[in-house]
């Protein structure tokens, strides 16, 4: 007999997540589904204002993507500005220092305070304490020596996720929120003392990933083998490209993520973002906000009484295609030949946590050589007006959890549409018809995989955080008239 089993919320992630599962005799998952589960209106507030208001507010989507949501912000607004190959080579790489040291804090968190404790047993480890528990059971298989290495790296973790917020905010002035991050460059200046500081603190940061977490992530594939065939999920692998090393493309087409589609079949092929769409049919949203329409031109409309609807989340589509994005669609799509070393298993849990390790390294050695390209003294940036006439700005970035973008919509210099179209609703979204090819990517990764005990389902959220949600970027509690759409008991 089939059983219906559901998780909600899924803990250890950023916001509320309700996972869906029936698994047949076998245990194995036959149907799923991925529903978040509270609305988003920060475009709503936008309508109306300044346009240069827009990076401010947006970071205000999530205190774990501030500095994502900047940068698309920003960038979109450079280009309805007509500015974006005007910024200056400081300002452009004091974004990226920002972006990137936010990069490997992201990173070091996901792993050590969100994913590993589903694989480390903590209790066994000496700290069987809050937040260690409570927990699912069972399945913890660490060797002795590296369980306890990987619970005294749990704190060490939290130091290097310091480090990385100072380096942050040498350029952004604080953590969250950043001040710095503004249309025609950046708000801060350079100088030897700062690029100093930034560099030594990067250094201490490098030396942790690489011989610590780079380590250990490879030490816990190697005993939960398994989970490189477990969770494969769509396998069209999406990147907008980021970081830019010149001017020549801000978007960042020539940035040190590459841009790009990698497709199931293996075909690779450029990305066109003109083929981006949100559909809506099974999300809580009137059908006219969606329907194969573009971001540009995507509203938002809320229906909480549309029958089959199971998601606040929109379901974006790449040529009608879900995508998945995020670390392992980068590297493949740069052709990282580490990740591409692990053949099929890359499309896996634990693909994914190994991409996300060798990424974090690989931004952290190229950042030296960005630091040491900053020129004292030098603009940061280019001053600008806002157009008088209707422009648009459109802004893609990889944040750390995937592909990001913004899109603005100016009419008599205010913004009169905005349109954030983030990771996780591209990861976690809902289905757009009953076929499984057509299943959004975390539901398409759920699918066949066999849950050993119902009551204590370990591997479905094992599968679920691989992918680092973040529902408080995909979804926003926002109504005018305060009115309670739900209330939920959080464990």
């Amino acid at each position: 007999m089939a059983q219906h089993i559901i998780v909600d919320p899924v803990s250890r992630i950023e916001g509320h997540l309700k996972i869906e599962v029936v698994i047949d005799d076998n245990k194995k998952v036959i149907d799923a589904k991925s529903s978040g589960t509270m609305f988003r209106g920060i475009e709503l507030i936008l309508q109306g204002r300044a346009p240069e208001d827009a990076q401010q507010f947006v970071m205000r989507i999530c205190g774990v993507c501030p500095i994502a949501h900047a940068t698309s912000s920003t960038l979109a607004l450079d280009d309805a500005f007509g500015i974006s190959a005007d910024i200056p080579k400081n300002g452009r790489i004091i974004r990226n220092l920002i972006f990137g040291s936010n990069y490997i804090q992201s990173h070091i968190l996901h792993f050590y305070h969100l994913a590993a404790l589903d694989y480390v047993d903590a209790v066994k480890g000496g700290v069987g304490v809050a937040p260690f528990v409570p927990r699912y059971e069972g399945d913890y298989r660490l060797p002795d020596d590296i369980n306890k290495a990987a619970v005294g790296q749990y704190v060490k973790a939290l130091e290097m996720r310091r480090k990385a917020q100072e380096m942050l905010a040498i350029w952004g002035g604080r953590m969250p929120h950043p001040q710095t991050i503004v249309p025609g460059g950046s708000a801060e200046t350079v100088d030897g003392q700062k690029v100093a500081d930034f560099l030594a603190r990067l250094k201490e940061l490098t030396d942790f990933v690489d011989n610590t977490y780079v380590p250990t992530v490879k030490a816990v594939a190697g005993v939960y083998s398994d989970y490189l065939s477990i969770g494969v999920g769509c396998k069209n692998m999406m990147s907008y490209g980021g970081f830019p090393q010149s001017s020549n493309d801000p978007q960042g087409a020539d940035g040190f993520f590459k841009r790009g589609i990698l497709w199931a079949n293996k075909n690779k092929q450029s990305l066109d973002p003109e083929q981006i769409t949100e559909e809506v049919k099974y999300s809580w949203y009137n059908d006219d906000t969606g329907g194969s329409k573009k971001p540009s031109e995507s509203v938002v409309t809320p229906n909480v009484d549309k029958s089959i609807a199971y998601s606040f989340l929109k379901a974006p589509r790449y040529e009608g295609k879900p995508m998945e994005v995020g670390p392992l669609a980068r590297q493949l799509v740069m052709g990282n030949k580490d990740v591409q070393g692990l053949g099929e298993g890359a499309y896996s849990v634990m693909g994914r946590h190994f991409a996300r390790a060798v990424e974090c390294s690989a931004i952290a050695h190229d950042m030296v050589k960005w630091a040491l390209e900053l020129e004292p003294g030098q603009p940061v940036y280019v001053p600008h007006v806002v157009p008088k006439k209707t422009s648009y700005g459109m802004g893609l970035c990889e944040g750390p959890r995937g592909a990001l973008g913004h899109w603005i919509k100016i009419e008599d210099e205010k913004t009169a549409k905005y349109n954030a179209v983030v990771p996780t609703t591209w990861n976690c979204s809902p289905r757009t018809s009953d076929s499984r090819a057509d299943f959004g990517p975390v539901e398409q990764a759920l699918m066949d995989t066999v849950v050993n005990d119902p009551n204590n389902p370990i591997e479905l959220v094992r599968i679920v955080r691989a992918f680092d949600p973040c529902l408080g970027c995909a979804i926003h509690l926002m109504t005018p008239d305060k009115k309670v759409l739900g209330e939920f008991r959080v464990y």
